[in-house]
């Protein structure tokens, strides 16, 4: 597959149904991450480009109201059908664009197609209830209906996962959508409309906005006609959007960051949770939002696990290929930011124990490669634990038993994923009871999700929502109650 046929040289928006390119005329680089050369230019959108989507929105999600659930579900599976069909293409451009291995790629692009296929599905359900009345003859019932218009905000880590979350769930409800691609990955968000339109759905229905979230994504949180805004990213940003969308009381979906925890018991298969520590704290760069960063390990085991940890980190192979196992964050920003926290840690008296550096050996000098990264000696209140890094690093905790561990663990303002790894069923039943995280685990990862499960977190890692899964339907619906009434005479 020619790489260099796969991605426009400039991305243009999709409004309508039509590729249009942004009234300022004005363009955005794409830096691919791995070599730091241009990989495309983007269309620089603002204002002025929203109100057109918007009004394009508008225009056709009435008839796409109207177009039967079961109808809409087949649509939705033809799309589906052209994702799969295109799957190998478009994990071509995650992997271009996030610098993550194909394989990888190709495996998010799988999971994408999954959710899709779901939400398709539920277009033959989209379920309300009847229920009885206390009021004689009287009929009681609950109706969903779509809110109008939905303005979906996404990050640029997972790509094509993010914007599968968003977009079926919100299609399926009857709703028009506007989707503020990442700034990162514009040409995954492009692919998905192209293949989108080609599969039939109208017009008018699914619109893309690219550019910088200041100028493209903030007229679409502040815009009176759009309904619901969901957004996955920082909660420093997602706090800003729930502001603008509490102004005018817009519904808002929030899933933000985590500084989530990974137990090591006493008791813990160490091998196996070896292995879930290195792929939770470092796959896809460390850059989920569920990745493990507070590594909590019982003191009896603590050299011993430490020592496995950093032995297992220093085989990690770097790169982009197939055979590697993680591969550059997404900007120089990002890397930047990470490098700060971590030099600001060791005038703290942290120590680094491998990793803490960025990777600019010959064949990594122009990407950006942050060494995996484990850190000790630091405490709970410390900017490095506290702070959402979102790259490769981790932190080691030591702690006495299982209550100290919880408090440890429970220490964060964040609650989104939690893991415990434990042979003790007690044990572990109780961690699923007291983790303060919306997502619990026993001997796995703090990462991982399915179509058909929701996820999300609570404290300062979202708003209460959750996505995917049919508790998504309630983000993207109105619910309604419906009462007949009954003339006795007429019978």
């Amino acid at each position: 597959m020619n790489d260099s046929n796969l991605i426009p040289p400039l991305i243009p928006n999709w409004i309508n149904g039509n590729e249009e390119f942004a009234d300022s005329k004005k363009t955005l680089r794409k830096i691919n991450p791995a070599n730091g050369t241009v990989l495309c230019e983007v269309t620089a959108s603002g204002p002025s480009d929203v109100q057109k989507a918007v009004d394009a929105a508008k225009g056709a999600q009435h008839l796409w109201s109207k177009t039967p659930p079961v109808r809409r579900g087949e649509i939705l599976y033809d799309v589906a059908m052209g994702l799969k069909t295109h799957r190998q293409e478009i994990a071509r451009i995650v992997h271009l664009e996030t610098g993550k291995a194909y394989k990888d790629a190709l495996g998010e692009t799988e999971g994408a197609i999954a959710l899709a296929l779901f939400y398709a599905g539920e277009g033959q359900r989209l379920y309300g209830r009847t229920c009885t009345s206390g009021v004689a003859n009287k009929y009681a019932m609950t109706i969903r209906q779509p809110i109008g218009i939905a303005g979906l905000i996404v990050s640029a880590n997972t790509p094509i996962a993010n914007v599968a979350w968003k977009i079926f769930p919100a299609l399926i409800c009857g709703n028009a959508i506007i989707l503020k691609a990442a700034k990162d990955s514009p040409a995954t968000a492009w692919i998905v409309g192209k293949i989108a339109h080609e599969a039939g759905l109208p017009p008018g229905i699914f619109n893309i906005i690219e550019g910088r979230g200041e100028e493209a994504g903030s007229p679409i949180v502040e815009h009176p006609a759009i309904g619901v805004i969901s957004f996955t990213g920082s909660t420093e940003v997602g706090k800003n959007i729930a502001t603008a969308c509490g102004k005018r009381l817009a519904r808002v979906s929030l899933e933000l960051g985590g500084k989530n925890p990974l137990i090591v018991c006493d008791d813990a298969n160490l091998e196996n949770a070896a292995k879930w520590v290195l792929l939770s704290a470092f796959s896809n760069a460390g850059q989920r939002c569920a990745a493990a960063s507070r590594i909590i390990i019982f003191e009896s085991v603590y050299n011993k696990f430490q020592e496995m940890l950093i032995k297992k980190t220093s085989k990690l192979k770097i790169g982009t290929s197939d055979t590697d196992d993680l591969g550059p964050v997404i900007n120089e920003g990002q890397l930047n930011m990470m490098l700060g926290v971590i030099e600001r840690a060791k005038k703290q008296g942290a120590k680094i124990l491998i990793g803490g550096h960025r990777i600019t050996d010959e064949n990594y000098k122009h990407g950006y490669f942050m060494a995996p990264t484990l850190i000790e000696n630091v405490s709970l209140s410390d900017e490095i634990s506290t702070t959402e890094l979102f790259g490769p690093i981790a932190c080691l905790y030591r702690v006495k038993d299982f209550s100290e561990a919880i408090s440890f663990a429970n220490n964060t303002s964040y609650g989104l994923t939690g893991c415990i790894h434990t042979r003790n069923i007690s044990r572990a039943v109780e961690f699923t009871q007291r983790i303060q995280s919306g997502v619990a685990v026993v001997n796995g990862g703090t990462y991982g999700s399915e179509p058909h499960m929701p996820f999300g977190g609570m404290k300062q890692s979202g708003n209460g929502s959750r996505e995917p899964g049919t508790e998504a339907l309630d983000v993207y619906s109105e619910l309604k109650d419906v009462y007949i009434m009954i003339d006795e005479k007429e019978f």
